[in-house]
């Protein structure tokens, strides 16, 4: 702005003294906003904008990679740019196509770019396509987004993020990390499974101001995510694959990670959490007929036989369909019935056909235990009104199984090593998969489908890179692996994927989007301590996820709660569940899994909360139903009979009531009383507390 001198000769004007201060609160405002607003979009209609300044002809985009020994900011804005809008196949969702194209080398880098307009969300993935007749200079160092972020204010920066799963009780633990400039917090999972042990790809990125941005990385394999606090009111951001060097062959395509961002502003970072709880279940979540599918209460067929009997190894057509009819007898019935490894071909009681890990790559039913294969189990399952779920694990063949004899040429074999990695990069090998599990899934009468992934597939993929080709494999195998499964959904509209890689280790946007993880954590079977740390962690990015339920106890039960669930107690002997207790615990089930499709609140720390001296508790809020749950747990070791707790997302003027089902009492408090804090108690060691509320009709 420029300022006359005084005596300079130019004409004065002089303002009232209203007008005065609405000026100034106009430049006030306007510099409030010229320095929060490149931060965080508040709504949908500014993260459009933001898509429209970041992704604009001359405008370095927020991606980044390395081209023939070159950043891609020092040449990208001279490229050709167009821009165009794509058909949309869902609803609330822009879809814009962003091509940047070289017509020196032929490269083009598609950026297919999704906005939302129910929430403050907006995702992006490459596609780098080789146009010309000739091999590509170098690709490499791809980031899907390299970008900062300038905060509201100066502040605290706090990366919150959470442990993979490697089947211990802190699998998803969460971990809340106080930044500073200069250093960055470096995120990668090990061994080629996108949530395996080291990293978790959700994250939260805490901005002073009250503000933030959600993450979400969509790569089920090895990814990578590079946070740091660049200064005082600074953050930049960098994720995708962690190797990849490569030329491209002409006409070859190949396509990135996705990258997912949740603008969210609020006085408590768990807004940001449950809006992308919400985003998850509108735009992540598997849809039948229009709406979000929900996940089953899962039964087993009973596994675990004496020895030499392992898993499923024993089951034979007359025993399975004998355990449907005692469940339907005992009126236990599950929502689906699972049928778990070693149903197929070599399996069995004899040792000396190997275990059910050996015969993998066997995918024909075993005649000897079902010699009119396991239509006959299935129909004995739709005649109670349930439906079927079989295991599969395609990718990993075992050394003399039926597709290494058949079709060795579409495995990769790594010396040492007793696994084969089934190449989904490979066309033929994708098509024939496909067609073989879609016509057992149509045959056997399947209507879920249970995926499994045993080991590490990194070493397989780096060994079968070429130089100046690497990455490729994995590319390619994760671009199979995500048309495998859109096939079998579009093949079968009703079809549900369960995901599951030794456990939890393959939870990310793109499995997330096509599947859920009904069994999260191999960690020790039954343990409700554990099971309680994996609901905890979890809850703050996703809101369907599963674990086994194996006592009826209200400590136990409680501590396998979720949007999903797996009844593992015994039916057949002494050993077994009272059958009253198990009828009452599956009620109980469907009417406490709506609430876990809410809001979600933790009412205890996150540190420190996998002893077995502690308490842990949290709750979940329909703020639509004006209802919710708080389930508390005191664990063995902790002296305290007492926790002090302080629920959220209430409505402070309006009255609730509380129900403590161990008890049967009933009560009633302000929704301000709520949220200021109250003590509940729970005299016994190894005991649980549920408090079930709702709004009590009045004021609005």
């Amino acid at each position: 702005m420029q300022r006359t001198k005084s005596g300079s000769g130019q004409p004065k004007t002089k303002k009232s003294f209203p007008a005065l201060i609405i000026i100034f609160v106009i430049l006030f405002h306007g510099i409030i906003y010229a320095q929060s607003q490149p931060m965080i979009p508040e709504n949908p209609g500014v993260v459009h904008h933001w898509v429209e300044q970041h992704f604009a002809k001359g405008k370095v985009p927020p991606f980044s990679f390395v081209y023939g020994g070159k950043k891609s900011d020092r040449f990208i804005r001279n490229w050709n740019f167009r821009s165009e809008k794509l058909p949309s196949d869902e609803p609330n969702a822009e879809k814009l196509l962003y091509t940047y194209s070289d017509n020196k080398s032929g490269l083009a880098v598609k950026c297919t770019v999704i906005c939302f307009s129910d929430f403050p969300a907006v995702e992006w993935v490459l596609k780098f396509s080789n146009t010309s007749k000739s091999n590509t200079p170098v690709i490499e160092k791809a980031a899907v987004i390299d970008q900062s972020f300038d905060a509201a204010e100066k502040g605290e920066f706090i990366l919150h993020h959470n442990k993979g799963s490697n089947a211990e009780r802190w699998d998803f633990q969460p971990i809340d990390e106080k930044m500073q400039t200069g250093k960055n917090i470096y995120m990668t999972p090990v061994g080629g499974r996108s949530s395996d042990n080291t990293a978790f790809p959700f994250f939260n990125i805490e901005t002073p101001g009250s503000q933030g941005i959600m993450v979400a990385i969509g790569w089920t394999g090895k990814w990578y995510a590079d946070v740091m606090q660049t200064g005082g009111q600074s953050v930049s951001l960098k994720s995708g694959m962690e190797k990849m060097r490569l030329s491209l062959y002409p006409s070859e395509e190949i396509r990135t990670p996705k990258i997912s961002l949740l603008f969210w502003k609020g006085d408590n970072r768990m807004i940001g959490h449950n809006q992308f709880r919400q985003f998850i279940l509108a735009h992540h979540s598997r849809k039948i007929n229009g709406k979000y599918a929900e996940y089953p209460l899962s039964g087993s067929f009973d596994y675990g036989d004496p020895e030499p009997c392992g898993e499923y190894n024993c089951l034979t057509e007359e025993f399975a369909i004998a355990l449907v009819k005692r469940y339907q007898q005992f009126r236990i019935l599950p929502e689906v019935f699972w049928l778990d490894a070693g149903w197929y071909t070599g399996c069995g009681w004899d040792k000396a056909k190997g275990g059910w890990w050996q015969n993998v790559g066997n995918w024909t039913v075993d005649k000897e235990r079902f010699p009119r294969g396991l239509k006959p189990v299935s129909d004995a399952v739709h005649a109670t009104g349930a439906k079927f779920m079989v295991w599969f694990e395609p990718e990993r063949v075992s050394p003399g199984s039926m597709i290494d004899r058949e079709h060795p040429e579409w495995l990769i074999k790594l010396k040492g090593s007793d696994n084969y990695l089934f190449d989904l990069g490979n066309k033929a090998a994708l098509a024939w998969l496909t067609d073989m599990i879609s016509n057992l899934i149509k045959n056997e009468g399947i209507d879920n489908y249970r995926q499994d992934f045993n080991f590490d597939p990194m070493p397989y993929w780096e060994s079968n890179d070429k130089p100046n080709r690497i990455g490729i494999s994995e590319i390619r195998h994760i671009e199979g692996l995500y048309a495998f499964c859109d096939s079998l959904l579009t093949r079968f509209p009703n079809l549900l994927i369960d995901n599951c890689a030794s456990g939890g280790r393959r939870i990310d946007l793109e499995t997330t989007s096509r599947s859920s993880p009904l069994w999260r954590t191999d960690y020790q079977y039954g343990e409700p301590n554990g099971y309680q740390c994996h609901t905890y962690g979890l809850n703050f990015y996703l809101p369907i996820h599963g674990t086994a339920i194996y006592k009826t106890d209200s400590y136990t039960f409680r501590s396998g709660l979720g949007a999903t669930a797996v009844m593992n107690w015994e039916v057949t002997g002494k050993a077994s569940e009272p059958i009253p207790a198990i009828q009452k615990r599956i009620q109980d089930y469907r009417n406490l899994r709506p609430y876990f499709y809410g809001d979600y609140y933790p009412l205890t720390q996150s540190r420190n909360n996998t002893g077995d001296n502690v308490w842990l508790a949290y709750q979940m809020n329909r703020p639509t139903q004006k209802d919710g749950i708080i389930l508390a747990f005191r664990r063995s070791g902790s002296n305290s009979e007492s926790l002090f707790i302080k629920p959220c997302g209430l409505e402070p003027n309006n009255n609730y009531e509380l129900f403590y089902d161990d008890y049967g009492v009933r009560s009633q408090k302000t929704g301000l009383e709520l949220m200021d804090g109250f003590e509940i108690t729970i005299p016994q060691r190894t005991s649980s507390l549920l408090i079930m509320y709702h709004k009590l009709p009045g004021k609005e």
